[in-house]
């Protein structure tokens, strides 16, 4: 029974029992920016039977320079906290190393029963599932980032000199380097700098970057450039350039890359949409995209000749949309959650009480 305000002075109180932390809820924003983003994955690989289009390659380009960096920036800053709880790190096997070994075998009987040869390298991901083994090494290396004192500076190095060197696809160390800066960043970020994009006139001098990017795409793909650099994994010597001229395309392409991803930070909405909640399930969309884009464009059905052009555009992206609306689903994630999120509770130890 609880006591009145006129207690009798003396009495001991009770201690009261500690209150259970809230559950912290997600935010809505970081979710809206990840549908966002994984809409763009199927969009981009569904592209490519069709670059010979100008059109399609110049969506193809302005997708490719800023949506997995941005994607790599949300894990980093969704990786700042990782090591601090035992939960997380036993997803470094539940969510990485597990679905990546199924999604390999997977990807690789599809590809034979469409008529390929049988191909199996575990250590050389197919495909989309690089990014699972370069995610599972960046979270590895997150505490060593956190005890620098110049994280962003060094990584930024690294990024640059990686180019001077035939870094292989083995282990995902080609993307590994590619991308480390954005991971890293990432790490770095705080949730004020999010607020400080939510002002107006950011908003609309983003609106113009975006414009902006849209132009420099257009004006590329006319002009028949090169898809390499947009993969962020190529050496220097890979893309035919001296030295001096690899450092300055890594260069502008680390900015115009930041430059998009900041300017889609200040756009995207900060309260909940009808696609926040779909957000939540998009390593789904991910890694399940490519079973239909991989059967389309073995069947021919991405290479008709009506969708080379602006209208194939505007097809492709709405049919790949769709696509990622149903696999964001719960009732996708219901039917493989077995598969792509195990729990290997019998795997780990339980954690001990003091």
């Amino acid at each position: 029974m609880a006591e009145g305000p006129d207690s009798g002075e003396g009495r001991q109180e009770q201690p009261q029992p500690a209150a259970e932390p809230a559950k912290r809820k997600r935010d809505p924003f970081l979710d809206n920016v990840k549908f966002i983003l994984i809409a763009l994955v199927p969009i981009g690989h569904s592209l490519v039977p069709t670059l010979a289009a100008d059109s399609a390659r110049a969506a193809y380009i302005f997708i490719y320079v800023f949506h997995m960096p941005l994607f790599v920036v949300i894990s980093g800053y969704l990786s700042r906290n990782f090591w601090n709880s035992n939960a997380k790190t036993n997803k470094l096997v539940d969510t990485f190393l597990v679905p990546y070994v199924i999604v390999e075998v997977g990807y690789a009987a599809l590809r034979t029963a469409l008529g390929q040869k049988w191909s199996l390298t575990i250590i050389d991901p197919a495909w989309l599932n690089w990014y699972l083994l370069a995610l599972l090494f960046w979270r590895l290396s997150t505490p060593v980032w956190k005890r620098m004192k110049y994280p962003v500076p060094v990584a930024i190095a690294i990024y640059l000199f990686a180019g001077f060197s035939q870094i292989s696809g083995d282990f995902s160390m080609d993307r590994f380097f590619g991308l480390l800066p954005f991971f890293v960043i990432g790490l770095v970020l705080q949730p004020e700098h999010f607020e400080l994009l939510n002002r107006r006139w950011i908003k609309i001098v983003s609106g113009f970057v975006l414009l902006g990017a849209a132009a420099v795409a257009v004006f590329l793909a006319s002009r028949g450039a090169k898809l390499g650099p947009f993969y962020y994994k190529n050496s220097y010597q890979d893309l035919d350039l001296s030295w001096y001229m690899g450092l300055g395309l890594r260069v502008g392409l680390l900015v115009c890359a930041l430059a998009m991803c900041l300017a889609v930070l200040a756009l995207v909405p900060r309260k909940e949409t009808w696609y926040t909640d779909l957000g939540t399930r998009t390593l789904y969309c991910y890694l399940l995209h490519g079973i239909p884009v991989l059967i389309a464009k073995e069947m021919g059905w991405l290479s008709v000749p009506w969708l080379y052009g602006p209208l194939g555009v505007l097809a492709i992206s709405a049919s790949c949309f769709a696509l990622a609306i149903i696999l964001c689903l719960p009732e996708t994630r219901t039917v493989f959650k077995w598969v792509l999120e195990p729990r290997l509770t019998w795997l780990y130890r339980r954690p001990s009480r003091s």
